[in-house]
C-alpha cells in the first residue's frame, strides 16, 4: 500500500517535470519510517552517520531497549524497539488502521504467514479468533486483534529478546 502511493507521488512529479518542460529537482520521501524486524533502528547509534539524527529513540531499562515511537500513514502509532546495538526485535502498535505488517516483519513476513494459514485451517470456519489472532513460530510471534477503528497488536524476534526483557513489557 505505501509502495503504491509511494509510486503514485513520484509518477506525479515525473509528469509535472515533463509538463513544464524545465529540469524540476524533486526532494522524494525516504524510503521508510521503519526499517524491519531484525533491522537496524533509524537513528539508532548503530545507523546513524556521522553528524545526523535520523529520528528520535529513548533509551529504557538503563539503556538495554531503545524505543523509538511514531505515526503510519493511517494514524496508527507504532512503536518500534530495539537494542542498545540498534537490532529491531519488536513492534507494537495501536490506532485506527492495522500497520503494513509485511513491510514491518520483512523477512520474517513469510513465516508469519504460513504460520497464519495454518492457524486458520486448523480453526476453520467456526469463527474464532474473529476479531484477534496469535501466531507463534519459532523465528517470530504476532499478535494483533481489535475492530474497526480501533487496533492493537505486537510482533517480535523471540531469540532476540534483549536479556531481562520479556514479551510484556513491550506496550
Amino acid at each position: 500500500m505505501i509502495n503504491r502511493h509511494r509510486s503514485q507521488r513520484v509518477a506525479l512529479w515525473t509528469a509535472l517535470a515533463s509538463a513544464s518542460g524545465t529540469a524540476l529537482l524533486v526532494a522524494l520521501p525516504a524510503a521508510s519510517a521503519y526499517a524491519e524486524l531484525g533491522g537496524t533502528m533509524p537513528g539508532s547509534p548503530a545507523s546513524a552517520a556521522p553528524g545526523t539524527s535520523a529520528g528520535n529513540p529513548v533509551p529504557l531499562l538503563n539503556g538495554a531497549v531503545l524505543k523509538r515511537t511514531s505515526l503510519d500513514a493511517g494514524g496508527t502509532t507504532v512503536n518500534e524497539y530495539a537494542s542498545n546495538s540498534g537490532q529491531i526485535f519488536a513492534y507494537t502498535w495501536q490506532g485506527p488502521t492495522m500497520p503494513d505488517l509485511p513491510a514491518l516483519l520483512g523477512a520474517y513476513a513469510p513465516s508469519w504467514r504460513a504460520g497464519a494459514i495454518a492457524a486458520n485451517d486448523a480453526v476453520g470456519l467456526g469463527g474464532a479468533g474473529l476479531h484477534e489472532s496469535r501466531v507463534t513460530r519459532s523465528d517470530v510471534v504476532v499478535e494483533a486483534g481489535g475492530q474497526m477503528r480501533s487496533y492493537v497488536g505486537r510482533a517480535w524476534l523471540p531469540a532476540a529478546l534483549p536479556p531481562g526483557v520479556t514479551p510484556d513489557a513491550l506496550q
